[in-house]
């Protein structure tokens, strides 16, 4: 749609009445400069958070169904609250939630995956001359019943609608610049990304920079959505995202640390043919992400097979690694929350023999040990130590004098 920007403002950006009443003006902003614009607003600051733990003080196992029925309605306070700031500035606004805007999902509660999005009623809002305000995680099914995305879900939510309307760019405002070399927050000198491409900026989400969600940014790239990374706070530039970007001379773009992730090892498991299957069409089934994978070589006809997941799908991925282990007569499962994911991102990482030097003598020079170890084009992760990853990150960073 000509001349339409589509703006996405997280929980940080609208986190008090002043902080919605700066959104709102630079919402209209955009208005008076000859633009449509449709707003993809998160729940307030930590509303989200404390909606799950009243829920939580209630039951110790709420459905999936009522949890959300209960977390949609934090983006639906501020949407309204946005409108309304909008309204005392004289523009013609609405708010409309997931499923008014049209937002169709799957089943699954919790994490819904955007099956399409009927545009109708924004584009016949947009005709009428109005700001639209729409909140972000959330749709609705099948069967008329309120889903949340996710993790991540406003921001998918804002991409998949600009998508959908062919918005000439999307604008995630958010309580940095942009994206960094590094995590500034953790690393203070690291340096704003001016431009990165999708497949880079990919790598760093999926790793565990809190920019953008993987989801979003996969979306993006496979829509040729233009997106930038700006702050709420300034009129600074901040990051664009997009296919053609000159990389050439960039060897490490950026340098991320998740510590938001659990190893899982099955000790002694049979090795058969299909084993392996067996366990991670388990875990598929149940919607949970495996990131790292590793298995030993086979001793005594058996093996050790080890994975990582995310923090919030441990025990789920457990409860599943025990099923499986009793199974096929596997010894027993172990666990571990101790450890973090450090990662080099940058176009032809693997290619470069340097860039894997130096990677690995910077942990040998902090006398890390790694405990696995994945590539791919364009990055290096290994897992370590979560109590020397903040450390290891610092000096990552300087020595590859980023």
């Amino acid at each position: 749609m000509s001349g339409l920007i589509v703006q996405k403002y997280g929980g940080t950006s609208v986190g008090n009445i002043e902080r919605i009443k700066n959104v709102a003006k630079r919402v209209v902003n955009t208005k008076e400069l000859g633009k449509k614009v449709v707003v993809v607003v998160s729940a307030m600051g930590d509303t989200t958070d404390d909606l799950v733990k009243m829920a939580y003080t209630i039951s110790s196992k709420p459905t999936e169904r009522e949890m959300d029925m209960l977390l949609s309605t934090g983006e639906q306070v501020s949407i309204a609250m946005l409108a309304i700031a909008i309204q005392e500035l004289g523009h013609d606004v609405i708010s409309l939630t997931g499923s008014q805007c049209g937002i169709m999902t799957s089943n699954r509660h919790s994490k819904a995956r955007i099956d399409n999005i009927n545009t109708t009623r924004i584009s016949y809002e947009l005709n009428q001359g109005k700001i639209i305000i729409i909140a972000g995680f959330q749709g609705i099914n099948s069967e008329q019943d309120i889903t949340t995305l996710g993790r991540g879900g406003s921001d998918t939510s804002a991409v998949a609608l600009a998508a959908a309307l062919k918005a000439e760019k999307c604008q995630i405002f958010t309580d940095v610049d942009g994206v960094y070399t590094a995590d500034p927050r953790i690393v203070p000198d690291a340096k704003l990304i001016p431009a990165i491409s999708y497949d880079e900026i990919l790598e760093l989400a999926s790793l565990g920079a809190q920019i953008l969600h993987p989801r979003a940014v996969e979306l993006a790239g496979n829509y040729n959505v233009h997106l930038e990374v700006r702050s709420s706070f300034n009129e600074n530039s901040g990051t664009i995202i997009e296919e053609d970007i000159d990389m050439e001379k960039v060897l490490i773009r950026g340098i991320s640390l998740d510590e938001n992730i659990a190893k899982i090892s099955v000790l002694e498991v049979p090795d058969k043919p299909g084993i392996a299957f067996k366990l991670f069409s388990s875990l598929a089934g149940a919607d949970i992400h495996v990131d790292m994978i590793v298995q030993n070589v086979t001793r005594s006809a058996v093996n050790d097979m080890t994975f990582t997941v995310a923090m919030d799908e441990l025990q789920n991925a457990v409860n599943i690694a025990q099923e499986f282990a009793f199974e096929v007569d596997a010894q027993k499962v172990e666990y571990d929350k101790g450890v973090a994911k450090l990662s080099v991102v940058g176009t032809g990482v693997v290619a470069n023999a340097e860039v894997a030097s130096k990677f690995f003598e910077a942990l040998y020079e902090m006398e890390i040990n790694i405990q696995m170890i994945s590539t791919s084009e364009i990055k290096i992760s290994c897992i370590i130590d979560k109590e020397k990853g903040k450390e290891a990150m610092k000096y990552m960073h300087k020595k590859f004098d980023m």
